[in-house]
């Protein structure tokens, strides 16, 4: 066991910390990675305002690059050195999805069964729970050794990190989930770092038209130069209207767009996206909603005359040991921009200031480097 520095969560709505924390040994299929980098994501946020769960104290931290240092017994895909992305699906291969080979269904998605827990103070010995069974706003974390995706180590460590979560989620929300390949068109609405890789995403497949929709003029000029053809400001004019004018421009009849990605998790924006799309059209909701949120009407003979289908993208529908090499491969190549979703690399401390900037749409993403 080894004591390091960590970003928690002590209680809904508090501040973050840094607290010193234990972290064991690794057991039979975990491995302890020293993390390198690790991208301040939304959905720590939702972890920090109790929007996931209430088992706090968390880990916070969750979409990062590190070297293995050490592995437990039975672990043969990855070995001290190794230059790994971590991933929150490392797939279990005995569930029913697994069974069937929806591998990126995975039902039962490993984690390290040892708890890592805090080292110091009056609640000194308290479990901690990580944050997508990760926890990497830490100078070590214990993780199952399948969540550790061996990559190119020559790669930037603060760009191929954020493929761990949300830059993963918007290209297969896209590729993956929505399917978008040359000669369909797609709209992506909502512009942060997820949305904007939803765009990038289309863009490496050939998409067009690409259509970036939001209402901030700086994150719609990020969209342009991830690769989309056009932008429409949704406070200025009606983002439905706009998609529609747009593609029947491209498509002769076209009703709207072939694939709609949702990339805010509101019902408002749901809703657009629904009457976005193009007959036999896909939407994809890739925002995270609240639990409270509800669709406002929507006629079910609609549902039923647009045809199509309406999909939620897990984690961008990924395959991490396929996906992540591959995207890596691609950001080598200089085919895939990751180092502009890099607005910022900040320390360990500023974590808090970072949730702020991301509140203002300051950043698509800072990245923490340990």
């Amino acid at each position: 066991m080894q004591q390091v520095r960590a970003v928690i969560a002590r209680s809904k709505g508090a501040p973050v910390e840094i607290a010193t924390i234990n972290v064991p040994d690794p057991g039979p299929g975990e491995a302890v990675v020293k993390v390198l980098t690790c991208g301040v994501c939304h959905t720590d946020l939702h972890y920090r305002e109790g929007g996931i769960n209430d088992d706090f104290p968390f880990l916070l931290g969750h979409e990062a690059s590190g070297i293995v240092e050490s592995v437990g017994p039975d672990v043969t895909d990855v070995a001290p050195g190794d230059f790994v992305i971590l991933n929150w699906r490392a797939v279990c291969g005995e569930c029913r999805a697994c069974k069937r080979g929806d591998l990126h269904y995975c039902f039962a998605t490993h984690n390290a069964k040892q708890r890592m827990t805090l080292a110091d103070g009056p609640d000194a010995g308290t479990e901690l729970s990580p944050a997508l069974g990760i926890g990497a706003f830490a100078e070590k974390t214990l993780v199952a050794a399948g969540q550790c995706t061996k990559v190119d180590p020559a790669a930037r460590p603060a760009a191929v990190g954020l493929l761990g979560c949300g830059v993963m989620a918007g290209i297969g929300a896209a590729i993956n989930t929505g399917q978008v390949t040359r000669g369909r068109s797609i709209a992506v609405i909502g512009c942060g770092g997820v949305g904007v890789a939803a765009i990038a995403g289309a863009a490496l497949a050939g998409a067009s038209p690409i259509i970036a929709v939001d209402i901030d003029a700086k994150k719609l000029e990020k969209a342009r130069a991830m690769g989309a053809t056009h932008t429409v400001d949704s406070s200025a004019v009606d983002p439905v209207e706009e998609i529609k004018r747009i593609c029947a421009g491209t498509y002769a009849g076209a009703e709207g767009a072939d694939v709609v990605v949702e990339a805010v998790g509101r019902p408002e924006t749901w809703k657009q996206a629904f009457y976005a799309r193009d007959l036999a059209g896909t939407v994809v909701l890739v925002g995270v909603p609240t639990p409270d949120m509800v669709v406002p009407d929507i006629p079910l003979i609609d549902v039923f005359g647009r045809g199509g289908a309406l999909k939620s993208s897990w984690y961008g529908d990924c395959l991490p040991s396929r996906d992540f090499p591959m995207l890596v491969d691609l950001y080598q190549q200089g085919r895939l921009d990751l180092d502009a979703f890099v607005t910022e690399e900040i320390g360990i401390g500023d974590i808090e200031a970072a949730f702020e900037r991301m509140h203002h749409g300051d950043v698509l993403r800072s990245v923490v480097v340990l």
